[in-house]
Parts: structure tokens; C-alpha cells; sequence
């Protein structure tokens, strides 16, 4: 395996994935805003799209790859192990979806119950959620297949199918005019039909390699059991972030409009983190797993170092840029129609926080896959529920006085200390070995990081007369500003060694 060229794959479909989600999401704040018609649809979209990320963005890979890697080398027994997981699964995924359907109402005021106060919002909400859950059935199987092909190190059908929901959404939206006020409907009925075709394209991919067959009678062996024993630990630890921030869309529901601002804020740190943490996380797995089986000290500590390497590299630089300008890149990524000033205002300080959590979340789905290739989710586990409670605990005791902004702030500390304690343990427990290297590297990239901070700081002044609410052109002056000091920075990094342009074709 190449982890770079790998990397790349899996990035470069990932990164379409987010800018046609950003196309998607600007669209959206456009014609919904941040009012009460959009935090409904946020909601039901944020409901079973959590799913998605918690089962697609490496959490399922975690607990099956591994088992399904190591049964490789013998085909029947990979295929019956394959076989028996897809079919539990459909059953069981088709009674929750049937059972959450029929208990709806309960559901939602679990999941916003400060709607309750507006009836009207609430009943919208129920309507719309119930219209995209279905999605969760299809996402879900979705990850079986996606997590197939990644244990054939086959990366970019996975990585690339998630595009199609937004390609759903955006055709959806462009109709607006001829839909009005039927479009929130409309645009929950795309959800629920992207995750159809997303299922169908991973379905023509995988048959190469697995082809299910359909069975109500199967022996649950003990590959099966263990698999099923490390799933929810691993839904749990891997998809920590989310869950805070699904957790965080409960509390801010008590708040008007502060849904709709986490989640705009949400979207535009995550495309980092796509490529930061997911994509290296889910793509050292299988040659990671694959390695410790064969007790290759060497290979697993030259990968280990080389992706938490590759991690901060991407994830620092992104963070200060940010940091730097939150509310002009928020501005010029959604401040258009019914997104105002003030929603602006909001979920660019909502975004400020949550950057400063961005290295902590990339870290996390690389720490946390070191663990996974050891077939250990237990103790992930158990570090998640710390951070969840963290989290919980600083949002509730805060929210009353500084309103939604307290939830990314929470976000972000939880995060450092997922982040901390699961360095902490690798090196309790001799899993990951610090190079001196590494070491060095790092030093590099906060240099370099510095140096180009510097730059990006100076260009966000310089345009900062056409980076205004108000300026026609203020896309085309961040995204000038933005490669500018992309530039940079690889220039500086290649010339400072922080990166090696040799690194591109190591093999591991």
C-alpha cells in the first residue's frame, strides 16, 4: 500500500464530496436560512445523516475490516462471514427503521425536545424525519459494501458515493421556483432516494469481490459474535465527534436558530476533517491490521508515525486559517439570500470554536485506529464516554448563561481530552512508538504552519474591502487568498523538508 497515493484517492473523492456539499449547503441557506422551517429540516436531515457519518466516516471499517481482513486468505470463510453480517444486518436495520416510523413523536422530542415549544416547528419536524429515515437503511448498508471494498484496498468507489446525495439535493434545490413551499418535502424525499442509488453504485463495485445472498438461517460462529461485540464500541469511540455534535443539536434546540448555525459551522470544518482524520484513519486500517497479525514491528511503527505525521500536516494549517478568518470564510460560503448578517455573525463564532477542536478530532480517528487494527474498541469505547460526559456536563452548566456557543467550545475540550488519553494509553501499553523524527516533523509543520498563518492573515487584510457581507465577489477573493497560501505552504514545506516529495512513492 501507498499511504499517500491511497490518501490522495480517498481524499480527492472525499473533498468533491464536501465542495458539492457546500454547493448543496449554500443553496440551502439561501432558500431556508436559518429560521424555524430550517432547523426542522436540519434536524430530520441531521438525524439519520448522523448515521451515515457514524457507520460510513471509518466506524464500521473499525470493527470489520480487521475481522474480515484476517479471513481473506481463505474465500469461503470470508465470504460466509461476509455473508452472515450483511444479513443480521438488514434484519435489523429494517425493524428499527419500521420501529422508530411508527414512534416518530417520541423520537423527535428526544432528539429536539425544545421544539415542544413551537408545535408547528415540531409537527414539521416529525413530517420531515420521518420522510428521510429511511436513509438510515441505505447508508447503512451502504458502509457494509464501502467497508468491503476497503478491505480489497479498493478506496475510491467508497469514498466517492456519498457524492451522490449531494448531487440529489442540489438538483432538488435548483428546482425551487417551480416546488415553493413544498421544497422542504421535496428535499427530505431526495435524502431518502440519494441513499437508494448510493446503495445501488456500491452494489455494481462490490460484486467483483462479494455478492449477497439473501437468508434468514444462519450460524452465528465466533468471527460473527466477535464482530457484533466490538460494533457498538466502535460506533461509539470511532464517531465520538458526532455524537457531541448530535448531542449539541439537542441542547441548542432550546435556542431559536442556534441548529441551523452549529450546523453551517459544522460543515465547513469538517471538510478538514474528512481529509485529515477519516481519510487517513480509514485508509491505514487494512495494512495496518495486517501488519500486527504478522507481528511486522517495523511496518506498524513507520505507519503509525508516518499518518499521525500526515494528519497534523494536513489538520494544523486548516485550523489556523480558521482561526484567522471564521467569519469572512463563513461569509463568503453561505452569506447569500436568507442567510443574513447575523447568521453569519453566529456561525462563524460557532466555527471559531469548533476549529479549535480540528487537530483533537483528526487525532482521534488516528489514535483510535491504531487501537481498532488490535481488534480493540473497548477501550476507545470507554475514553468516548469520557469525552461525551465532558462534553455534556460543560454544555448543560453553561448553555443558560452564554446561550449555543458553549457547545462548540465543549466540542472542542472533549476532544483534546479523547485526544490526550488515548496517547496516553498507545503509550501505556507500548502500541505507538514517538520517533524522534516524527518529532522533528511536527516541529517543522508549526513552523511552516506559522509561516503561512502569516501570509493568509496578510491576504484576509489586504481583501478585506471585498470580503464584506455585502461584496459581490467576496467567493472569488477568499478562494484567491486561500490558494495563495496553500501555495505557500507546500513550497515552504517541501523546501524546509517538512514534506518529502520521496514520501509520495514509498510503499508500506
Amino acid at each position: 500500500m501507498n499511504l499517500i497515493k491511497s490518501t490522495s484517492t480517498f481524499s480527492f473523492f472525499t473533498l468533491i464530496s464536501r465542495i458539492t456539499g457546500y454547493f448543496r449547503d449554500v443553496l440551502i441557506a439561501i432558500y431556508l436560512g436559518s429560521g424555524p422551517i430550517a432547523d426542522a429540516f436540519f434536524v430530520a436531515f441531521r438525524i439519520p445523516n448522523t448515521f451515515r457519518r457514524l457507520f460510513s466516516e471509518g466506524t464500521f471499517n473499525a470493527a470489520f475490516v480487521p475481522s474480515y481482513s484476517s479471513q481473506l486468505a481463505i474465500k469461503k470463510k470470508a465470504k460466509y462471514f461476509a455473508n452472515t453480517i450483511f444479513n443480521i444486518l438488514l434484519i435489523s436495520l429494517l425493524f428499527l427503521v419500521f420501529l422508530v416510523e411508527i414512534f416518530m413523536p417520541g423520537f423527535v422530542f428526544i432528539i429536539a425536545p425544545g421544539f415542544e415549544k413551537n408545535i408547528d416547528k415540531l409537527d414539521l419536524t416529525i413530517t420531515l424525519t420521518r420522510i428521510t429515515f429511511p436513509f438510515l437503511l441505505f447508508v447503512s448498508l451502504s458502509s457494509f459494501f464501502s467497508a468491503i471494498l476497503n478491505s480489497h484496498n479498493k478506496f475510491a468507489a467508497a469514498s466517492a458515493s456519498p457524492i451522490i446525495l449531494n448531487i440529489f439535493l442540489i438538483i432538488t434545490l435548483s428546482l425551487s421556483n417551480y416546488l415553493n413551499d413544498q421544497l422542504v418535502f421535496y428535499l427530505s424525499l431526495a435524502v431518502s432516494l440519494a441513499g437508494l442509488f448510493q446503495l445501488l453504485f456500491l452494489i455494481y463495485f462490490v460484486k467483483k469481490y462479494f455478492i449477497p445472498s439473501l437468508s434468514f438461517k444462519f450460524n452465528i460462529n465466533d468471527k460473527v459474535k466477535l464482530f457484533f461485540k466490538k460494533l457498538l464500541p466502535s460506533i461509539f469511540s470511532s464517531g465520538v465527534t458526532q455524537i457531541n455534535i448530535l448531542i449539541g443539536t439537542i441542547i441548542a434546540s432550546f435556542q431559536a436558530s442556534a441548529v441551523s448555525y452549529l450546523y453551517y459551522a459544522d460543515r465547513i470544518y469538517q471538510i478538514n476533517l474528512a481529509v485529515a482524520g477519516i481519510a487517513i484513519g480509514t485508509v491505514i486500517l487494512p495494512s495496518l491490521s495486517k501488519y500486527i497479525q504478522s507481528k511486522d514491528k517495523k511496518k506498524i511503527i513507520f505507519i503509525q508515525n508516518k499518518s499521525l505525521e500526515l494528519s497534523l500536516f494536513l489538520s494544523l494549517p486548516a485550523t489556523a486559517a480558521l482561526l484567522i478568518a471564521s467569519e469572512q470564510i463563513t461569509s463568503s460560503l453561505f452569506g447569500y439570500g436568507s442567510f443574513d448578517e447575523l447568521s453569519v455573525k453566529n456561525s462563524s463564532l460557532a466555527l471559531f470554536y469548533f476549529a479549535l477542536g480540528l487537530p483533537a478530532f483528526s487525532l482521534i480517528k488516528v489514535f483510535s485506529s491504531f487501537l481498532f487494527a488490535r481488534h480493540n474498541t473497548i477501550v476507545p469505547f470507554y475514553f468516548s464516554i469520557i469525552s461525551v460526559l465532558i462534553n455534556v456536563a460543560i454544555s448543560l452548566y453553561y448553555f443558560k448563561d452564554i446561550g449555543f456557543i458553549i457547545i462548540p467550545i465543549a466540542t472542542s475540550i472533549s476532544s483534546w481530552t479523547n485526544a490526550f488519553i488515548l496517547f496516553l494509553y498507545l503509550n501505556y501499553k507500548k502500541y505507538f512508538f514517538l520517533k524522534f523524527r516524527l518529532i522533528a516533523s511536527i516541529l517543522k509543520i508549526t513552523l511552516v504552519t506559522a509561516i503561512s498563518s502569516y501570509i493568509f492573515y496578510y491576504l484576509i487584510g489586504t481583501f478585506s474591502n471585498n470580503l464584506t457581507y455585502d461584496s459581490k465577489y467576496k467567493i472569488l477573493f477568499i478562494i484567491l487568498a486561500v490558494i495563495i497560501t496553500i501555495s505557500s505552504y507546500i513550497l515552504i514545506s517541501i523546501v524546509t523538508k517538512a514534506f518529502k516529495l520521496s514520501d509520495i512513492k514509498l510503499k508500506y
